[in-house]
């Protein structure tokens, strides 16, 4: 059995609160994941949606950015779309570790590093149509950082 809740938002940053809370409300219902997974969660789609919030303002876009999460026994799946002029993926550079000087003073780029940290899956679709980013997170996943 799968539950699924979409929804669609207006590209402003003060939207990302109400998708972090549909979204943890959502995996909440299900019988799945443990409180400091769903932790896991509310950041990761929060790195999601502000980037795709972000690449809507850079285009000038006026369209919605869609968030959906599916919910089931074995695993939440959310995934993100925008309509923004997407990017290479494959160009994308891992972040130094935390405890490096190179990484001091950095105050962005690090989310989709974050993403890819906590969520036990995710991927990355991009085109000049827009991106669409999966994150899965999975019951009893163990996440392992570093």
């Amino acid at each position: 059995m799968s539950d699924m809740v979409e929804i669609e938002i207006p590209a402003r940053a003060d939207y990302v609160s109400l998708v972090r809370l549909v979204v943890a409300a959502a995996a909440e219902l299900a019988p799945s994941l443990e409180p400091s997974r769903i932790d896991d969660l509310r950041v990761a789609v929060s790195e999601a949606t502000t980037n795709a919030i972000q690449a809507h303002i850079r285009s000038g876009s006026t369209r919605p950015v869609k968030v959906c999460c599916r919910c089931s026994n074995g695993s939440v799946v959310v995934t993100v779309r925008d309509e923004g002029p997407g990017f290479d993926v494959d160009a994308l550079t891992e972040m130094p570790p935390p405890e490096s000087e190179a990484r001091l003073g950095r105050e962005s780029g690090m989310g989709i590093s974050i993403m890819r940290a906590l969520a036990d899956h995710s991927s990355i679709d991009s085109s000049s149509e827009g991106t669409e980013v999966r994150l899965a997170f999975l019951v009893g996943g163990q996440v392992v950082h570093g």
